[in-house]
């Protein structure tokens, strides 16, 4: 998450640095763990965390748990945590969900087959 700091925030428009221009242009995911990170100190509030600027900025965001036990969270809680924080959408939810899938270490075959036969068509069922 500490990419942020490579991003200057103080004109118009937000200005990536070296570093982030090559993480975003190169897709190369970013796996943050909300709840973790308020808990090492590393963010000091869900509405501060740099995930929303990141996620606006389309990097490639996921949303991950790091250790559920030692954080006492969810997958279900970060959700709710970044729906509040961020005004999320089901789409928002949707599209970190399938920014993991890209980027497990599965073949390419079987992360299209998980995204278009099992995650989109589940998100689909549940928004009716």
């Amino acid at each position: 998450m500490r990419i942020i700091d490579d991003i200057d925030f103080s004109g118009a428009e937000p200005k990536l640095g070296r570093l982030a221009a090559y993480i975003r242009d190169r897709r190369i995911p970013l796996e943050i763990c909300p709840t973790s990170n308020l808990q090492t100190g590393a963010a000091s509030t869900i509405a501060e965390h740099p995930i929303g600027k990141l996620s606006k900025l389309r990097f490639r965001v996921t949303v991950n748990t790091d250790n559920r036990l030692m954080s006492r969270t969810s997958m279900s809680n970060e959700m709710h945590q970044l729906v509040e924080a961020f005004d999320w959408t089901f789409t928002d939810l949707q599209r970190v969900t399938v920014n993991a899938m890209k980027s497990a270490f599965i073949p390419f075959e079987e992360r299209l087959h998980i995204i278009e036969e099992i995650v989109k068509p589940g998100f689909a069922k549940i928004a009716g």
